[in-house]
């Protein structure tokens, strides 16, 4: 039987946009959600946030449509929101039935009440486990060493919701005696691609972003080997996760996609399906292999880190 390639539409999203959605409707429930589902009952929205300015969200989710639309048989519309903090108010008001999140955002959705429950974390290579670190870069010529360091100094964040660019980062910062708030000048640079290429250009003194961020903009051109100097790393930070929404998905469904998530939503399985050509033009979020199985047990980390540094965007309020 022929396969048709999985139907994919992009939206702008915002924040306030999803927001205003959460606002005038509730999120459905029960078996009429079920019925429902995000975006009715023959689609399934899939929502992300791209790590960086120029990444292809439908690009990145090809591969991953074309399974879900396969296996759920179901349309699957792709959203690219603006920031976290519109899926999670995309997934409270019952518009998104999956959604990627960072560790910190997925806690956010579901301690502030989301229907939310992690199917998958992204790995690197198959067999591994999810899980990535936080670093902090300056410039090649800095007088900053260390967090200490970076006491008075313009720093680079990436957002409040954002695990690997802001919370680990907050509790390093408190560990080095450094309040992230009063005691550096913050900048919410909005990408970890932004966050470092502030640095690079004057606007931050230093900037964080997730493990490898730096690695791929030196890939890219947009920087030199050696131009920045990493001075932390974080503890280890559970993998992101795709979470499923369980009001909107038929009950029928969700176990049937979480395995296809996990056994087939990776390089070499969709390969071989044929839904990409081959596993170097098979791209995935974040530059992934594909996913491992991931539960809510999983986050405690992220919430005790939460613990540490109180921060509000842990339960999801402003601040």
């Amino acid at each position: 039987m022929p396969r048709t390639a999985a139907t994919l539409t992009l939206t702008l999203a915002s924040a306030a946009v999803l927001a205003l959605a959460g606002c005038g409707e509730s999120a459905q429930s029960g078996k009429d959600a079920g019925a429902g589902g995000g975006g009715g009952k023959d689609e399934l929205v899939v929502a992300a946030v791209p790590a960086e300015e120029s990444n292809s969200i439908t690009s990145q989710w090809g591969g991953i449509a074309k399974l879900l639309e396969r296996q759920a048989g179901k349309k699957v519309t792709i959203q690219q929101a603006t920031d976290y903090a519109a899926i999670v108010e995309g997934q409270r008001a019952g518009k998104i039935d999956l959604a990627m999140y960072g560790p910190l955002s997925y806690v956010m959705a579901k301690d502030g009440g989301a229907p939310v429950e992690p199917i998958g974390a992204l790995i690197d290579g198959k067999g591994e486990k999810p899980g990535y670190t936080s670093t902090a870069w300056v410039p090649k010529s800095s007088t900053i060493k260390d967090l200490k360091d970076a006491a008075g100094k313009k720093v680079c964040f990436v957002d409040k919701a954002s695990t690997s660019g802001y919370l680990y980062p907050s509790a390093g910062l408190l560990d080095a005696g450094v309040d992230p708030a009063s005691g550096v000048k913050p900048v919410m640079a909005g990408g970890h691609d932004a966050s470092l290429l502030a640095v690079k250009s004057g606007q931050c003194d230093l900037g964080f972003a997730y493990d490898v961020m730096q690695d791929e903009l030196v890939k890219k051109g947009q920087l030199e080997a050696g131009e920045l100097t990493k001075v932390w790393t974080s503890d280890m930070i559970p993998g992101s996760p795709l979470a499923m929404n369980t009001q909107t998905v038929p009950a029928d469904l969700q176990e049937k996609i979480k395995k296809a998530v996990v056994d087939e939503g990776n390089k070499d399985a969709l390969v071989k399906a044929g839904d990409c050509t081959d596993a170097k033009n098979c791209p995935l979020p974040e530059d992934s292999w594909g996913f491992a199985p991931a539960t809510d047990a999983d986050y405690a980390s992220v919430r005790k880190v939460c613990e540490v540094t109180k921060s509000p965007a842990c339960s999801g309020k402003k601040g």
